[in-house]
């Protein structure tokens, strides 16, 4: 078993393990490496990929439940307009240059499809969605959602995360929608010998849509700390849309324990999973994790 898995993100049901692998592994190893450019010893067998993509890989019929992809001419569910329009007010506010002002009052009256069909192309203007379409976007939605609604999807997904971590696993990283299968992971299993966690343009910090249907739930609005680990990194682009909740610290610190948040600049693609491994932070996070003697000599038991 490797000592680092990596659970991937949204949007890759096309892919499998070790296609991911092959570019997840150098990207992960890169960040290392500008973190600390002698050492450790590490190498892409080190580092396992958690895949869970093909679950929601359509099957080739209409009639199978969760397939084909979505249609954006068809009724959206109203738990992924809901989402859909908190991307988009998000967008307006990092890129007012490029996206228009979300000006419907959502207390107000129900989400219209006219407003879901706005969204859509208010979206299509920013950085982060401008080279994908209509129906990528209602297929990720889609995934968020019945990764959080579905009790069997939701099972067999972990699944994949449980069979990827052995005696051996010490940091856990998960990007985008994996932060939050590996966050359900991680206060599942007490008993993994992982000791780091590090989310990557997490959208856990999302009220109503995310936090408050995590398994554990939340308790007085506060997210339960996962499991027994002894630290967690949280790292984000500030213009990433997908993580509404930039910084998780105020959401999920207890007492004794403390989410480290740290921004990053990941360029022109500020949720992909390459841009955020190939950080030096994030090296640094990852390497924090690893047993004492896997670390470099300049970084102390504490990490930095």
């Amino acid at each position: 078993m490797a000592a680092i898995v990596v659970v991937h993100g949204i949007g890759n049901q096309y892919l499998g393990a070790r296609t991911l692998h092959s570019g997840i592994a150098p990207a992960l190893l890169d960040g290392v490496r500008a973190a600390h450019p002698e050492g450790p010893s590490l190498g892409p067998e080190d580092i396992e990929v958690a895949f869970y993509g093909n679950l929601f890989r359509p099957a080739g019929t209409t009639a199978v439940k969760g397939g084909p992809e979505p249609d954006p001419r068809e009724p959206m569910d109203p738990y992924d307009v809901e989402l859909l329009l908190a991307w988009w007010a998000e967008a307006a506010r990092i890129e007012p240059d490029r996206v228009p002002p979300l000006t419907t009052d959502l207390t107000s009256k129900a989400p219209t499809p006219r407003l879901a069909q706005q969204a859509l192309h208010a979206l299509a203007r920013s950085r982060f969605l401008a080279r994908s379409g209509d129906r990528f976007l209602l297929g990720v939605l889609r995934q968020v959602r019945r990764y959080l609604t579905e009790p069997d999807v939701r099972a067999r997904v972990q699944a994949t995360v449980a069979a990827a971590v052995g005696p051996d696993t010490r940091v856990l990283v998960g990007h985008s929608l994996g932060s939050v299968v590996a966050y359900e992971a991680l206060a599942a299993h007490p008993e993994w010998p992982v000791r780091a966690l590090v989310t990557l343009g997490s959208p856990l910090g999302i009220p109503h849509l995310v936090l408050d249907r995590l398994d554990p739930p939340p308790k007085d609005g506060r997210g339960r700390w996962p499991g027994t680990i002894e630290r967690w990194t949280n790292l984000c682009d500030r213009r990433d849309v997908v993580a509404l909740v930039k910084t998780l610290g105020p959401v999920f610190d207890d007492a004794h324990r403390h989410v480290h948040d740290v921004l990053v600049d990941n360029g022109w693609q500020a949720h992909a999973i390459a841009h955020h491994l190939t950080a030096a932070e994030t090296g640094a996070a990852i390497t924090a994790g690893l047993p004492p003697q896997d670390r470099p000599q300049d970084l102390p038991e504490g990490g930095r």
